[in-house]
């Protein structure tokens, strides 16, 4: 399956995963999760407790104002996810490109302390 990887700190780049959850949880690093921030039938999969664990933080989601609504922590992935399917599929060339820009720009995040 070809996916854009998007690692912290890194450009994204595309690559090949196998279709297989264990596949997909050796990228993320963990249990998966797959959420949905785009209007196409596309998945944007990441470790399902990268937050709880503390993953360096990656990469802000932002609505269309412009206005972060969340920040996804550890390596992600993208990959198609097709209505008529109950398994994720390869991107286009098309959707590498557009999402690559998209995620072009590596965030940089203040240090939090606590306590």
């Amino acid at each position: 399956m070809r996916i854009l990887l998007v690692e912290p700190g890194k450009a994204p780049r595309p690559t090949e995963i196998g279709d297989g959850l264990e596949s997909m949880q050796v990228v993320v690093g963990g249990s998966i999760q797959a959420v949905y921030p785009f209007e196409e039938p596309v998945a944007l999969v990441c470790n399902d407790e990268g937050k709880l664990l503390g993953l360096p933080l990656n990469r802000v989601l932002r609505l269309d104002t412009g206005e972060i609504y969340d920040v996804i922590a550890g390596t992600f992935f993208l990959c198609a996810a097709p209505p008529d399917s109950d398994r994720f599929a390869s991107l286009t060339e098309e959707q590498i490109a557009r999402y690559s820009e998209r995620f072009r720009a590596i965030e940089l995040f203040p240090e939090v302390r606590h306590g």
